[in-house]
């Protein structure tokens, strides 16, 4: 029995990265996932791999149309929707406002925030009536850039402060009903697309390349790595005193700082012992 045995889970952008590998690991917890992607040729991967714990759908996330057949294909599927997780996203490759003509400026954060933004804001009006019969329960990705000025560029750090604010505005309009939280994942080594309007080209940081010692934590993460806090928040019994909570999975990155002065603190003590 695993945390989320009998639980009915949608999560869009769910096809690749950070929310394939969130479906995998809610299949694992005994969840049934409806997954919502505009790559059909990823999720017949998925459908391939879990059989009859995933039904897919083939749709924009900024679409509410897309977002309520979702909904209705994955109740239809599995019989009633507990849990509305929104993950779909694009990213803006660093880019910074200089590096951007006025009418890149405006079509980029059109695009961007359509996805970041409206297409949480769609997927929660089109799951709402469905968790409202199940006090169920929706969870977002925000990021370490939902805090930081870095993370991301003059597009995708703003987008994802809104998403903080998404957060906190729906626990305060859906409780005691719905309970609404997100993980803040910090560097994740996934290919998130970028805008259409800025080239379209996939490109976040490889592990490879990746350079743990600029965070207190010192691992290089796998997606697989920020799953725990959505199961977390997805679960009923687990997460009921939450909602408008933010969890910080940043690998200690809002602490930047206190590596240096840790290790000192550390070295003090240890020579200290050893006299």
């Amino acid at each position: 029995m695993g945390w989320l045995s009998d639980q009915v889970v949608l999560v869009t952008g769910g096809g690749s990265g950070l929310g394939r590998a969130v479906t995998e690991r809610f299949v694992d917890e005994g969840a049934s996932v409806g997954v919502l992607d505009i790559d059909e040729d990823r999720l017949e991967t998925l459908e391939s791999e879990f059989d009859d714990s995933v039904t897919t759908i083939v749709g924009d996330v900024t679409e509410l149309a897309d977002n309520e057949r979702a909904v209705s294909e994955t109740v239809d599927a599995f019989g009633k929707l507990d849990v509305f997780v929104g993950n779909a996203g694009v990213f803006d490759q660093n880019t910074a406002l200089s590096e951007l003509s006025g009418d890149q400026l405006e079509e980029s954060f059109v695009e961007l925030f359509n996805v970041n933004v409206l297409g949480y804001m769609m997927g929660a009006k089109a799951a709402l009536p469905e968790l409202l019969e199940t006090d169920g329960r929706m969870v977002f990705t925000a990021s370490q850039a939902s805090f930081g000025s870095d993370g991301g560029g003059i597009l995708y750090v703003p987008s994802k402060h809104a998403v903080a604010g998404l957060v906190r505005q729906l626990a305060f309009e859906l409780a005691p009903s719905v309970r609404v939280n997100a993980v803040a994942p910090g560097f994740v080594p996934t290919d998130l697309s970028g805008t259409e309007t800025l080239g379209g080209d996939r490109g976040v940081v490889s592990a490879e390349e990746f350079d743990p010692t600029n965070h207190p934590l010192e691992i290089t993460p796998s997606a697989a790595d920020y799953t725990g806090p959505y199961v977390l928040l997805a679960s009923r019994e687990n997460s009921r005193p939450m909602t408008g909570t933010i969890v910080r999975a940043d690998l200690g990155r809002s602490v930047r700082g206190i590596t240096e002065v840790s290790r000192s603190a550390v070295e003090y003590v240890t020579e200290d012992i050893d006299r």
